[in-house]
């Protein structure tokens, strides 16, 4: 009986250490949880936000473009605005010139290798459908069979004409001849008979010149028309030739070594297979030069008035948690932008990253903090450690039940600097207390600074 009281006792004991044990990591845990220490250090104003990894430079894979014939190339070139890929149009648009002269639609990707893939260059990237202008190039072709044939009959239509002149006028020429022979052998006879043998001469002669006219004017008239349709038939093989080309392309190669990146839109859509291409914006996916990266955050119009070229920025990227860079504001955007669930308008911010990593990859998400400037010794605690009251003091709540005025410095997107009404280490409440009207108040004489914060 007695081992068991022991026992029980024993039991009880340890229950209520475990039970002060349990006690004692909640209450920490709480303290942690209600407290936040006031700081002494170097302090960063800042603007942070989150960006996305590109590379400075990359090469585009363009979508099919027409290729030019060597002699437009050299007489046509300055009139359509040179390389394609320096800003022009894309060639082969209604209206583009000889050869060129066909519809242009959307192409439609039907299979694209998967994204990060390393190619070659040469290596196949991807397929677009062929469907429509395999037909116009099926019309295209129709169309040249029939200018052929229609030349070769026009050529034909005018040897037998030509030849059906010269006979008459080879005949005329004779009835001159003959004219002639009867007005000779007429000056013996009366004058009547002479002058019909010459009126007949110059009506001979008459005819045989509106032949000679007939004939030179009907050459140059086939000549003209041979031309035109002999021309008509070059543009029709010229966008016979384009089209195979053009067709040819739509089996897409890497024009590089490099990685694939897939392009996107202007809705920031990834163009992928099923994706639609505009001939205007034929881009299918890019090859990025990784040796040299940029971050592109967008910065809210209250606080872009703050970032210049040259400031340093601290990034971190989320698919590498261990790794952290720096980087430099390389250019700031003169115009906002408004982005999606964002009431305000947002200035596109590039930052260069300062080191080659060849962990980085484009699309990666970062977290870029741009540094506006660096005090190098400030007390400070987080910015909902501050309360402000109706009558515009500011003030913590001290761990020691007391309600300190205090004067504050500059922030930054989560710290607020106190100039005056605390120590270094002192434990401030997060969030407003329980009790807090009968906190005693302290720092009485800071209330005129602190108003004139």
């Amino acid at each position: 009986m007695k081992r068991t009281i022991l026992t029980t006792i024993a039991v009880v004991v340890v229950a209520t250490i475990v039970l002060l044990i349990i006690n004692s990591i909640f209450s920490k845990k709480d303290d942690l949880n209600i407290y936040a220490e006031a700081r002494e250090g170097i302090f960063e104003i800042t603007v942070s936000n989150a960006g996305e990894l590109l590379a400075e430079n990359s090469t585009d894979i363009y979508g099919p473009q027409l290729v030019e014939s060597s002699e437009e190339q050299q007489g046509g070139s300055q009139q359509r605005g040179g390389s394609q890929r320096g800003g022009g149009r894309p060639g082969g648009m209604s209206g583009g010139g000889r050869g060129g002269d066909f519809h242009m639609m959307d192409f439609k990707i039907t299979d694209i290798v998967a994204e990060g893939t390393i190619v070659k260059k040469g290596d196949y990237v991807a397929q677009l459908d062929r469907t429509n202008y395999q037909n116009t190039l099926t019309d295209a072709r129709e169309s040249l069979k029939t200018l052929q044939e229609n030349l070769e009959l026009k050529i034909l239509d005018t040897a037998m004409s030509l030849t059906s002149l010269r006979d008459a006028i080879k005949n005329q020429r004779y009835s001159v001849e003959e004219a002639e022979i009867d007005l000779e052998q007429s000056k013996y006879e009366p004058p009547a008979v002479k002058r019909k043998a010459e009126t007949k001469l110059n009506t001979q002669q008459r005819a045989l010149e509106q032949l000679l006219q007939s004939y030179n004017l009907r050459k140059i008239q086939i000549a003209t028309d041979i031309r035109s349709q002999k021309l008509a038939l070059e543009d029709q093989e010229l966008l016979v030739q384009n089209l195979e080309n053009f067709l040819a392309q739509f089996t897409v190669r890497a024009p590089s070594d490099g990685m694939i990146i897939y392009k996107k839109d202007r809705l920031g859509n990834k163009r992928i297979a099923g994706s639609s291409i505009n001939p205007f914006d034929n881009v299918i996916a890019t090859l990025p030069d990784l040796s040299s990266m940029l971050s592109k955050m967008y910065v809210n119009e209250i606080e872009v008035i703050k970032v210049n070229p040259g400031l340093k920025v601290n990034i971190t990227v989320d698919a590498l948690p261990d790794k952290s860079y720096t980087g430099t504001v390389l250019s700031v955007a003169n115009v906002g932008e408004q982005l999606p669930n964002s009431d305000a308008k947002m200035f596109e911010v590039m930052i260069k990253v300062d080191v080659f990593d060849p962990a980085l990859r484009p699309a990666m998400t970062t977290w870029n903090k741009i540094i506006l400037k660096t005090i190098p010794m400030a007390v400070y605690v987080p910015l909902d450690c501050v309360h402000t009251g109706s009558d515009s003091i500011t003030y913590v709540y001290k761990k020691n039940k007391t309600k300190q005025v205090v004067v504050l410095g500059e922030f930054n997107d989560k710290h607020v600097i106190i100039k005056e009404g605390l120590e270094p280490g002192t434990l401030v409440y997060i969030i407003e207390p329980e009790g807090a009207e009968e906190f005693r108040i302290t720092g009485k004489e800071l209330i005129t600074q602190s108003k004139d914060y």
